[in-house]
């Protein structure tokens, strides 16, 4: 059994509009039930889905402002005003500035730019590059990605007679700003159809509306990038933009795009959306990050190769330097969070600051702190100096964040976001006030259900259906991302072939799946720890993404798991392994680091004490005996009675005397999930499954044998032993099962035949009955394969419940 890390969710799907949509299109049922459960049920609104040649780009003169905007500029240029633009740090920031300096160059106009320092600045425009652009000349400043909240600055930009005119795509404060134009589709007076553009989507449609028709199709891979790294959904207008876009950079205008692809791994042929989110945005970002936004925008306004291959491998390096930066800054608070775990529970909110943290990365770092412990988190990092903590916040559905910090707003110096993400900036001095109102804060909101994550699949369908036409007509769905994930589909009951680790340091899996005689391979980033619970023949079940593995030329199907989970009781055979206690130690060491696995879930059992010895100093492993009383019982003194409920893995270094210790056994572990066999087989004396021939036998010899004065028990054994070739073990079952039918008496060594024994049958025998018992459990231990020792302990540990 392997528990899926999500609470999965699967999307209900009208059967009739799927067949009408099937029929009527000709398309697969697969895809015509997926675009049923993303409410696109009619065939015409299917087919311009699809068909993205079938859908327009909206006027940009809807967008309210761009009357304005458009004259204002065109003036600016002919008249050799000079222009500033002011843009932001993020990849989307970047983008537009990119963009904006490529209408700038197209219509000759004098410019200059400026986007502020992440750390040393901060988000928005500041009133001393304000001042300095007044000194520089400046008459008009176009804002990208930033300036709707911007009231007082922009006032002050007026003060000093500049005109401002702003594009952004952030959600507009109750208190505009006086701006000469602000074009945003989100203000609430706009009249233009999409509201989810990103900054460069915004910047894209005052270009257009400056250029008409001549504006290039290589700009919107600019659009594309931005749109892409700042999560926008990919719905409407986007989709049509950023599809485009995509095409474009295969073969790219911007020599920095091509070299940022190549540095990233890319190979010729078509850009994914998933190639700019994990391959070009980082990258991107890492500038503001580590350094300035500014080394990114030298990437994305090169003009020769020479100069954007340099400039893409300092991102690049940047971009490395991030990674091992955040590793860092996450495996620091990991320490601190697990130093809480071990004195109590973790809070409802975490909130973890440290000295010198780079601000730059403390978002990533939360959403990697969140991805482990799923629950509401801020990262900051403390000034030593001036005693400021800057910091990022990443919540889960359920608990807004911005409401949460709203709740705390006279202990922050400023704050700000939205209910998943936001930033905040207060002194160290109410640190621990702040965590501590914001966890009371959380007492009546979150309860238990809040804490699992949820993954939602949108089909459940058989791996036949998961054809390459099928996958090849899906990417009609494309370009996925927010609000158009990739299809998440559902299998259930696959049988798992063959699973190997794969990647630098085994953090991959590839496993190899077959359903009704359909045989695929399937791939999951980032779950190489399970290797270890992984169990041959086992049934999963998946939910995964469809895609198309290209090799020397071949095309086949392969699939990407998002979540897998294994129903079922798993069974590993390690018998007769060479040092039981190393096998277990070694085991241990693996799986008390996944995150499948957490200490006290952990046992092991045995008959012996001294077996335990080496096993009970295991820190997270609990040491059992087994009892014929009892079933088991502690066997360290670590271990405890109520621990046994906790136990979902359990390490079996020696069979039990009786099948009625393993039931008891199974009663007390009454939540495992898995069993690791390790007890040994070659050593053990073998005992037949009781048999009415071999019991006559062993009489006739007894009567033959034995005179009426008796003789010597272990003598008859050994003569039992070599005659009828039976073990020593079962010599002692048949003649305590004779004993108890009064067949023969024993005392003191010696064995008597009773000349007139009762006339009772051998199945009345309480011990033959055990011996019955014994011997099916020990030939399924000792001698089955897995699948049928997996059937057997499932058995029983239904009968037990």
């Amino acid at each position: 059994m392997l528990q899926s890390k999500y609470q999965w969710k699967l999307s209900s799907c009208d059967a009739e509009a799927s067949r009408r949509l099937e029929q009527q299109l000709g398309i697969p049922p697969l895809l015509a039930s997926l675009l049923v459960t993303r409410g696109i049920k009619h065939p015409e609104e299917a087919s311009r889905f699809m068909d993205q040649s079938l859908l327009d780009q909206h006027d940009p003169y809807q967008m309210s402002g761009v009357k304005e905007a458009v004259p204002r500029i065109r003036q600016a240029v002919e008249s050799g005003e000079r222009i500033l633009i002011y843009g932001d740090y993020d990849a989307d920031g970047v983008s537009s500035t990119a963009l904006m300096i490529e209408l700038m160059r197209r219509l000759k106009a004098s410019y200059e730019f400026y986007i502020p320092h992440r750390s040393k600045e901060g988000y928005g425009l500041h009133n001393h590059a304000l001042k300095q652009a007044h000194e520089n000349g400046i008459s008009l400043i176009i804002t990208v990605d930033t300036g709707i909240s911007a009231v007082e600055q922009i006032s002050y930009a007026s003060e000093l007679g500049i005109d401002v005119i702003v594009t952004d795509h952030h959600e507009p404060p109750l208190k505009l700003p006086e701006a000469y134009a602000l074009i945003n589709p989100k203000l609430p007076y706009c009249p233009y159809p999409f509201k989810g553009l990103a900054g460069v989507g915004v910047a894209y449609k005052l270009a257009s509306a400056l250029l008409g028709e001549d504006t290039p199709d290589a700009w919107l891979e600019l659009v594309a990038l931005g749109t892409i790294a700042d999560l926008m959904p990919l719905i409407d207008e986007n989709r049509v933009l950023v599809r485009k876009g995509l095409k474009q950079m295969t073969e790219s205008s911007f020599p920095g795009m091509s070299a940022l692809l190549h540095i990233a791994g890319w190979n010729p042929g078509e850009v994914s959306a998933t190639n700019v989110a994990f391959g070009l945005a980082p990258r991107i970002n890492a500038a503001g990050r580590m350094s300035h936004a500014f080394e990114a925008l030298d990437v994305l306004t090169a003009t020769h190769m020479e100069a954007a291959e340099a400039a893409a491998e300092k991102l690049d390096l940047l971009n490395r330097e991030r990674q091992q930066l955040v590793d860092d800054i996450v495996r620091e608070a990991f320490e601190r969070i697990e130093a809480i775990e071990a004195v109590g529970p973790v809070p409802n909110v975490l909130v973890v600051a440290g000295e010198g943290w780079n601000v730059g990365v403390v978002g990533i770092v939360a959403s990697k702190i969140l991805e482990r412990y799923y629950r509401p988190t801020l990262v900051l990092g403390i000034n030593s100096a001036t005693g400021e903590c800057k910091g990022s916040a990443r919540s889960i559905p359920g608990f807004d964040i911005y409401e949460a910090l709203t709740h705390c707003d006279e202990l922050l110096d400023h704050y700000g976001g939205h209910p998943a993400a936001a930033g905040m900036s207060l002194h160290v001095s109410h640190l621990e006030e702040f965590e501590q109102r914001l966890n009371d804060f959380s007492q009546a909101i979150l309860k238990p259900e809040h804490f699992i994550p949820s993954l939602q699949a949108e089909l459940e369908c058989r791996l036949g259906e998961i054809t390459l036409p099928v996958i090849e007509q899906l990417a009609q769905l494309e370009p996925f991302g927010m609000g158009n994930p990739s299809p998440r589909l559902l299998l259930r009951e696959a049988e798992l072939l063959d699973y190997r680790q794969m990647g630098k340091d085994s953090k991959h899996l590839k496993l190899t799946i077959r359903q009704d005689g359909n045989v695929m391979e399937a791939v999951a980033f980032g779950k190489g720890e399970i290797y270890t619970l992984l169990s041959p023949e086992a049934r999963v079940n998946l939910v995964v993404e469809a895609g198309i593995n290209e090799w020397n030329g071949r095309r086949k199907p392969q699939l990407f798991i998002q979540d897998i989970s294994i129903p079922d009781l798993q069974v590993f055979d390690y018998r007769d392994p060479l040092d039981p206690g190393m096998k277990i130690e070694e085991l241990c060491s693996k799986m008390l680091n996944i995150s499948y696995c957490s200490a006290g879930s952990l046992a092991v059992v045995s008959t012996r004490r001294a077996d335990l010895l080496s096993i009970g100093h295991l820190p997270g492993i609990s040491a059992w005996v087994y009892d014929k009383e009892r079933g088991i019982y502690p066997g360290s003194a670590e271990s405890e009675w109520d621990e046994a409920v906790t136990v979902k893995t359990l390490f079996v270094m020696e069979l039990p005397e009786s099948p009625d210790i393993w039931n008891k056994m199974l009663s007390g572990f009454a939540n495992l999930e898995r069993v690791f066999l390790l007890h040994p087989r070659s050593s053990v004396e073998v005992i037949e499954a009781p048999s009415r021939e071999r019991f006559k036998q062993v009489y006739v010899f007894l009567r033959k044998y034995v005179g009426p004065d008796g003789c010597s028990e272990e003598q008859v054994i050994v003569n039992i032993m070599s005659r009828l070739g039976i073990t020593r073990r079962m010599v002692y079952f048949i003649l305590d099962i004779f004993t108890e039918l009064d067949f023969v008496s024993r005392t003191e060594g010696r064995i008597m035949v009773n000349p007139e024994p009762s006339k009772r049958p051998l199945e009345s025998a309480q011990s033959y009955q055990a011996l019955g018992l014994l011997a099916e459990m020990e030939q399924i231990l000792l001698y089955e394969e897995v699948p049928q020792i997996t059937e057997w302990i499932t058995c029983q540990l239904q009968g037990v419940s």
